[in-house]
């Protein structure tokens, strides 16, 4: 019989343990900056109906990234993100909840793009998100910016710093009715903006879609900057007093790694406002590690209340799933997991070891036994020695007679032998 494929399938992630160990590490550092923050932890389902995470009701036309499947009459998908689900939620749960309300979600989401560097079918993303009724203030949009920019931080040690760049769809719209494009014209100039530092001949793109007299003024906002067409309309000068006094609130939030990049468009339609995105600056040559913004019509469509919000999202699996197979994270520390590995000679002696397991593990040290009793001290003290173990607590005939234990340190090689408590004083 042929043997069945042990890898798993493309764009599926499998992280061997002191991998998991890392990553558990940061996401556990990054959530307790959430909590911090008073935001909700909530966990919403994998699966939605259809009609939830599309508008569109002919399945040929639906997104190729959506993981789509049908059971009796219901058709329904895997989640993509986390914004569509949570927006369901909220508008369900209008009268239950405090707003502004603050959550967030660490969960797996799916997408059926094609597999590259970076971007899996099966990932991990953390979405972190404030929503309000009829209103919420910009002031939010820089808190969330804060509250990441610190979730960053905790785990910087391992993956870097981060630099934060912010745009403002707002400014675009105001442009692109200041230039007199339609609405074709301004769709096809945001995709080309929004991915202008991959397109080789930007300027000469722009002008095939809306002319070479347009195209100059926008390379003239990249070169002059965003300020210089403060003046030009009343809604252009609105956009960018937005985005100054966002800056200013972010400084004044103890945040200094954030500028102004009005390329940064985000690919969601959903946006309306300002968005930003997040860098490594370890490793530049990433792509964004996270981002997100502002939107206002995203709940629209399961509730007549209306439902602002502001979020964004972390690429949990991309940053550290990415930098982990490249080995740009140092898991030395996370490769041993065991502070005491109890190796037992002799399977009448098991209840003493477990006893003494026990009494190891209440007192806050991982303790794992080797419970293959049959097998020789050569084999049982190569397995303290393989799993990392800094002791080894040798239970034999002898210890079980005197209530002793036998600890041999891993490192140095020296055994004595203890009592239980002065072995976990040993340990600890």
């Amino acid at each position: 019989m042929d043997l069945k494929p042990t890898k798993p399938l493309s764009g599926f992630i499998e992280l061997l343990p002191a991998q998991q160990r890392c990553f558990d590490y940061c996401v556990n550092k990054m959530q307790n900056v959430l909590r911090g923050a008073g935001f909700n932890r909530i966990d919403l389902p994998s699966i939605e109906r259809a009609e939830v995470l599309t508008d569109k009701d002919n399945w040929d036309e639906i997104e190729t990234q959506m993981f789509l499947f049908q059971k009796g009459d219901t058709k329904m998908g895997l989640r993509y993100d986390g914004t569509v689900g949570l927006s369901r939620y909220v508008a369900g749960h209008l009268n239950d909840l405090v707003f502004p309300f603050r959550a967030y979600q660490f969960a797996k989401n799916y997408r059926g793009e094609r597999p590259q560097k970076g971007r899996y079918r099966e990932f991990y993303q953390m979405d972190v998100d404030i929503m309000g009724i009829d209103n919420l203030s910009t002031n939010y949009d820089a808190e969330i910016v804060a509250t990441l920019s610190r979730a960053y931080d905790s785990i910087a040690d391992l993956v870097g710093g981060v630099k934060i760049k912010v745009g403002n769809r707002k400014f675009w719209n105001a442009m692109f009715e200041y230039l007199k494009l339609d609405e074709k014209q301004s769709r096809e100039a945001f995709i080309l903006i929004d991915k202008r530092d991959k397109i080789k001949d930007f300027r000469d793109a722009l002008a095939e879609t809306i002319g070479n007299k347009n195209a100059d003024v926008i390379e003239t906002i990249f070169d002059k900057g965003y300020k210089a067409f403060a003046d030009k309309s009343e809604k252009l000068s609105a956009a960018v007093a937005e985005m100054d006094a966002f800056m200013e609130t972010l400084r004044a939030m103890g945040i200094k790694n954030a500028e102004i990049d009005v390329s940064i468009m985000r690919g969601h339609a959903y946006y309306t406002g300002i968005v930003f995105e997040f860098f490594s600056t370890k490793y530049p040559e990433m792509s964004a590690i996270g981002g997100g913004g502002r939107y206002e019509n995203l709940a629209s469509k399961f509730s007549k209340t209306k439902i602002v919000g502001v979020g964004a999202s972390v690429g949990v699996s991309r940053l550290l799933v990415s930098l982990m197979d490249e080995n740009k994270i140092d898991l030395s520390s996370f490769k041993n997991n065991i502070d005491v590995a109890v190796l037992v000679m002799g399977n009448k002696n098991v209840p003493y070891a477990m006893n003494m397991v026990s009494n190891l593990r209440e007192a806050g040290i991982v303790a794992v036994p080797y419970l293959d009793t049959d097998k020789k001290f050569k084999n049982q003290i190569e397995y303290a020695d393989k799993s990392g173990a800094r002791f080894a607590a040798i239970i034999g005939d002898d210890e079980v007679d005197k209530n002793e234990i036998a600890l041999k340190n891993m490192d140095s090689g020296v055994q004595e032998t203890l009592s239980i408590a002065d072995v976990i004083k040993k340990v600890k």
